[in-house]
């Protein structure tokens, strides 16, 4: 099962439209949908979700406002062999439905006069604005496995929707922005912690805890990633300037003698010969009288500028 099925599942296990505010999941439902047939003045939707759970909740949520008649149709998926998809058809959209969603702009039942927008007048109580977000999610939203990476998307099938979707977002303090993908609109977030706000938003408090014990565990492998590499490129470091200080000795050595250096720098570059491997404070305090990182840093490049003369 797919992350965003398990979050579906759990939404339409745990929070109840009843309790909360079942007129914004209605609305987000009705636009949540293309397939809209208007006959006789009669308006049908029909729509289209790989959740049997979500099926049944918006069945329950159209029949408890309703007498409405709808039914649910099992399809084989194509793309998805071994799953099925779940249709559900909405036929003869009751006066009632109509109005209280705001799925009209007037009375008049005409496929231009289909509001398309999110009905914001009637979403004016939070708990309204989340049953939207989380109704609209259940039938055209997606998680990516945060395993894999941190993406939650909403798909509008016009483009002021999918800005009244960031500015819904916004109302929560969520940075949603949206791109036109082929003939959609995509309404996404990509950071972890804006993501998991909206899960917590959705009352998807399991999938929540799982969003954030990954988090955990990628940021203490990056900071442990972090940690490994800065070592390593400090002992990298370390490595090649102690080979270029031997190479510069070995140079003095054989062309011209380290007795003939000044006593400071003689005794500094004997001590490098015998320890190879030693950092620059670890040279410092094997020196007598023992001198700081700075001071055998100083003293060393002055050999490696005599070699250089040679």
């Amino acid at each position: 099962m797919s992350f965003s099925a398990t979050v579906k599942n759990e939404i339409c296990r745990k929070v109840i439209p009843e309790e909360n505010c079942p007129i914004g999941e209605l609305a987000a439902i009705l636009r949540s949908t293309k397939s809209i047939e208007i006959d006789n003045k009669n308006i049908s939707i029909t729509v289209n979700t790989e959740s049997s759970a979500v099926a049944r909740r918006i069945y329950s949520i159209i029949k408890s406002k309703d007498s409405t008649n709808v039914e649910v149709q099992i399809a084989k998926n194509r793309r998805l062999k071994k799953h099925h998809s779940y249709i559900v058809k909405i036929s003869n959209l009751s006066d009632n439905i109509i109005k209280q969603s705001k799925f009209l702009k007037s009375d008049s039942k005409t496929y231009r006069n289909i509001n398309k927008r999110i009905p914001m007048d009637i979403l004016k109580i939070r708990n309204c604005k989340k049953a939207y977000l989380r109704g609209y999610f259940l039938c055209n939203g997606s998680i990516t496995n945060p395993e894999k990476s941190y993406h939650l998307e909403l798909v509008s099938y016009n483009q002021k929707h999918a800005k009244d979707l960031t500015d819904l977002l916004s109302c929560f303090d969520l940075n949603g922005k949206y791109i036109k993908r082929n003939n959609y609109y995509i309404t996404y977030l990509k950071e972890s912690e804006q993501i998991v706000d909206l899960l917590n938003i959705f009352g998807a408090y399991n999938s929540l805890l799982d969003v954030e014990n990954i988090r955990i565990i990628k940021d203490m492998r990056n900071n442990i990633n972090r940690v490994v590499n800065c070592e390593t490129a400090n002992l990298s470091k370390t490595v090649n300037t102690a080979v270029r200080q031997i190479r510069a000795i070995r140079k003095i050595e054989d062309l011209w003698g380290i007795e003939n250096l000044p006593d400071n720098l003689e005794d500094l570059a004997r001590l490098r010969l015998k320890n190879r491997e030693a950092s620059l404070k670890e040279l410092g305090e094997l020196l007598n009288p023992p001198i700081g990182k700075s001071g055998v840093n100083y003293r060393l490049k002055k050999i490696e500028k005599i070699a250089e003369g040679l």
